[in-house]
């Protein structure tokens, strides 16, 4: 590799694996809660060192993560290894609290349209709906991960103005987010809104603060996580097989394949201490549970590699 091009690119990427929270919830096939057990301890083998493991939510809204308490409560959990649930409210802090999770996560978004549409408030008052949890949290010595949705476009208003994203980076910053995902949510952005929108975000709030979260719903994900490590991001989210589709996009690819971003990584020489063996494995007896084929496109490979 050009060594002008290998310096711009981290030495080691951290991968936080989303499959079992935000995959999962869009997957409309039920998985029992020991099959999530097993693909969580498996993600936890392969040396995957932070896994979404659940989410407190309402069942009514979100069926597939009614089984969230019993899946950390059957977990057997590896050492080094963070176990984190998404808490959107108080209550979903105090069940998470009640079954010992590692760490938890918040979400605001940078589209006042989506914010309305999706849980009727604005932004500023999403924002202000989590005080509490972060109170909370502090007292209880459990860290905080924020999500920031829509930062390179809203299916309700289009582009996102990237000041816009950076605002309420900010904001989750200084409530006490340890660091910011930047979600793609729905997956329309390119490497060059994903390079002026971690410019703006990252003057704001320290680079190594900030995680990205990109959808590959129009097939650019791979692409924009290269171009957001060129900008000094270290911090990649992805999900296991492909999995959940976007609620955007009829038939559309969600979350980028955690096996498409670690076979990039290996083939650019970046660490990440996770066994791609092991990572395949897991993402075969996820798809298989949900009776179809991996999103991930390498997993798909080799999958058929190893059927001739």
């Amino acid at each position: 590799m050009n060594s002008n091009l290998s310096s711009l690119l981290p030495e080691k990427v951290k991968i936080v694996e989303v499959g079992p929270r935000d995959g999962l919830q869009n997957e409309t096939t039920p998985i029992s809660a020991s099959d999530k057990v097993a693909l969580i301890e498996k993600l936890g083998d392969a040396g995957i060192s932070y896994i979404e493991s659940g989410s407190f939510v309402s069942p009514k809204w979100v069926p597939q993560m009614a089984t969230s308490a019993e899946v950390f409560e059957k977990l057997n959990r590896k050492k080094g290894v963070t176990y984190a649930a998404l808490t959107p409210n108080m209550r979903g802090f105090e069940g998470a609290m009640s079954v010992n999770v590692s760490e938890v996560a918040i979400f605001g978004a940078a589209s006042e349209s989506f914010s309305q549409k999706n849980i009727n408030c604005s932004i500023e008052e999403s924002l202000e709906r989590f005080a509490p949890i972060m109170s909370a949290a502090k007292n209880s010595n459990i860290k905080v991960r924020g999500y920031v949705s829509c930062v390179l476009g809203c299916p309700y208003e289009g582009d996102i103005a990237p000041e816009q994203v950076a605002k309420v980076a900010e904001k989750l910053y200084q409530m006490g987010c340890y660091e910011i995902s930047l979600g793609d949510t729905i997956g329309v952005g390119t490497p060059a809104n994903v390079t002026k929108m971690i410019h703006a975000v990252s003057s704001l709030v320290p680079i190594d603060k900030l995680a990205i979260h990109f959808h590959d719903t129009y097939g650019q994900a791979l692409t924009n996580i290269y171009a957001a490590l060129q900008m000094g991001i270290k911090v990649v989210d992805s999900a296991i097989a492909g999995l959940g589709g976007c609620p955007y996009a009829k038939g559309a690819s969600g979350n980028v394949a955690t096996e498409d971003v670690v076979y990039m990584l290996n083939g650019l020489g970046i660490k990440t201490a996770i066994d791609f063996t092991q990572l395949l494995e897991a993402g075969w007896f996820i798809s298989e549970k949900l009776g179809k084929a991996p999103i991930s496109k390498v997993s798909n490979a080799y999958l058929a590699n190893k059927h001739t």
